[in-house]
């Protein structure tokens, strides 16, 4: 039988590191974990309904997505930095109220009483890189009914072209409306998941269609560390 491991985990303190960065006592282990659940949860909630939904139509939406969320907490302070592919959203008339509004819409689902939440907002410079924008990309194709394979074949032509070694693209579900659900993935290049110092980045991303929930994974190789 394989044995299968998360790729990010199993490479933590070699070529990867924590996306949330502090130290609890155990008794409130959970609680701090389920915290920095509902902040990630709020930030792609807002900005999926609000940020896209005051798009002007004649924007190119098709780099536009959230990578990671990373979250660093101190007793008296809460720094969240959102890793984005929203270039448009990052000029300066609009930045500064964009992170207000979106402060104040985490201070609402979150206890924050004694505690300051900064927000900063990081371009991503070669977005399809990034697994998560390459997967909410394909799954916009996905919803809009066009083949797996066409738009596995995008994500593969987008990554070549982000000067990367090697991308994996994998969809679960009931493809194509069949009935009984089936993997379907694609390889370009080499994705070496047995080698530790081999930087690989990695994202789950669930999709629900017509068809019912697909899953979308992407294991994109970097480089050699």
């Amino acid at each position: 039988m394989g044995q299968k491991i998360h790729p990010l985990g199993f490479r933590l303190g070699a070529t990867q590191s924590h996306d949330s960065i502090w130290f609890a006592q155990p008794i409130i282990y959970s609680k701090n974990i389920k915290e920095d659940k509902m902040i990630r949860y709020c930030i792609v909630h807002y900005i999926l309904n609000t940020i896209n939904g005051s798009l002007e139509f004649d924007v190119d939406i098709s780099g536009y997505g959230i990578g990671r969320i990373k979250i660093q907490k101190r007793i008296d302070r809460i720094k969240v930095i959102i890793y984005m592919g929203l270039p448009n959203l990052l000029k300066e008339e609009v930045k500064a109220q964009r992170i207000e509004e979106l402060k104040t819409h985490v201070q609402k689902k979150v206890n924050c009483v004694n505690r300051k939440i900064k927000l900063g907002i990081t371009k991503i410079a070669n977005i399809y890189r990034d697994p998560h924008i390459l997967a909410q990309f394909i799954a916009k194709l996905l919803l809009n009914r066009i083949s797996f394979r066409k738009a596995m074949q995008k994500g593969i032509e987008l990554v070549e072209q982000a000067d990367t070694k090697g991308v994996q693209i994998q969809i679960a579900g009931r493809i194509d409306g069949k009935e009984i659900a089936r993997v379907e993935w694609i390889r370009e290049g080499r994705v070496p998941l047995q080698t530790i110092r081999a930087k690989i980045d990695y994202c789950s991303y669930p999709v629900v269609t017509i068809w019912g929930v697909f899953g979308i994974k992407i294991w994109i190789f970097l480089n050699n560390d």
